[in-house]
């Protein structure tokens, strides 16, 4: 018995040791994968700061081009405008909308249908329906009759 309790006690002290070299392990990794994220992020930001001071100088450019045939007021107005239109038109390139004119070839495409609202034939992966199929079990429902709804009586 006290031979069994010996080998109880090296089972135990092996089960630690691998449980300490599996989190050494895991904890390595996860600084060499936290210090590449950290690289990328940090050229970004820099990349980010560096296009910034390009738009500004180029904004320059366009003020002190326009300041020589107008006066400076007026350049840096035109300037100004100019600026406003690139972000809204850049806002709204950014935000998807629904009353574009590809918005619904978008909606097919991602759908896997074609412009005919078809599945192409080499879809990767069968056409969604145009409406959820019904649960098995249940009955069809028709428009404004919930059976969910409570039951009263007349």
């Amino acid at each position: 018995m006290e031979r069994l309790d010996h080998l109880e006690h090296l089972d135990k002290h092996l089960v630690d040791e691998l449980a300490q070299v599996a989190r050494e392990t895991v904890r390595e990794e996860l600084r060499e994968q936290t210090r590449k994220q950290r690289r990328k992020a940090v050229l970004y930001a820099a990349s980010g700061a560096v296009a910034l001071y390009a738009g500004a100088a180029l904004a320059l450019a366009v003020g002190l081009a326009l300041a020589l045939g107008l006066p400076d007021w007026a350049a840096a107005l035109i300037t100004g405008a100019i600026l406003g239109v690139v972000a809204y038109v850049l806002r709204g390139a950014a935000r998807p909308s629904a009353h574009r004119p590809t918005a619904g070839r978008e909606a097919d495409a991602a759908a896997g249908r074609g412009a005919d609202g078809t599945a192409p034939e080499n879809a990767p992966y069968p056409p969604m329906p145009p409406v959820a199929p019904p649960v098995p079990g249940t009955a069809p429902t028709q428009a404004g009759n919930d059976p969910e709804q409570p039951h009263h009586r007349a």
